[in-house]
């Protein structure tokens, strides 16, 4: 978490330092990440990006979480637009991430092709959740149960566990397979369909 003095800059600084530190997030993965690189681009001096953050595992991880943040509001207005709908929201949400704008675009394939437990489980609760805590149940009553052969949210909690292994399966085999658009929405919403009708007659 960023220190108080990140959160005190002026607006424009504040912009300036996040838009340096996700450039150098999209260009390269955390682990070569320079920190040098991000205070010449912000045009600061390190001792000022230590005002601000831990080390460069701080800054990653905020900027992570401002988009887990949006993702998150995307995946419940989706929801909510399909009535429910747990598949074709997931279907909508797939196709937002890979057509994101190119920066975005860069840095989520960094991440995804250089995953960690920590960054999974962060990245996880756009649309699902490590375990059954509250932020799980208020997406539970988004969902419409009537529609699903399951029995209780402890089924609903793992049915989502597939959901997610599966959505980041297909989001790893776009950004290593260099897949088109087309062909990687085909594969998916496939596997999302097969899902959605099960394997059983």
């Amino acid at each position: 978490m960023p220190k108080i003095t990140f959160f005190n800059l002026p607006d424009d600084k504040r912009e300036t330092l996040i838009c340096a530190a996700k450039k150098e997030f999209a260009r390269v993965p955390l682990y070569q990440a320079s920190i040098s690189n991000i205070i010449k681009d912000a045009k600061i001096p390190r001792g000022s990006f230590y005002q601000y953050f831990e080390d460069k595992e701080d800054a990653f991880f905020f900027l992570l979480a401002n988009h887990v943040a949006a993702y998150k509001d995307y995946f419940v207005n989706s929801l909510q637009r399909y009535e429910g709908d747990i598949f074709e929201a997931m279907i909508d949400f797939y196709q937002v991430i890979i057509t994101e704008e190119k920066e975005n675009l860069q840095f989520l394939r960094n991440l995804f092709l250089n995953m960690t437990h920590r960054i999974e489980n962060v990245f996880t609760t756009s649309f699902g959740e490590t375990d059954m805590n509250e932020n799980f149940k208020k997406i539970s009553t988004l969902i419409n149960h009537e529609m699903l052969n399951i029995k209780n949210e402890h089924e609903l909690f793992h049915m989502m566990q597939i959901i997610s292994s599966v959505t980041f399966h297909n989001i790893v085999k776009k950004f290593s397979g260099e897949l088109t658009f087309e062909a990687a929405l085909d594969n998916y919403k496939t596997q999302i369909h097969l899902l959605k009708k099960g394997f059983i007659s």
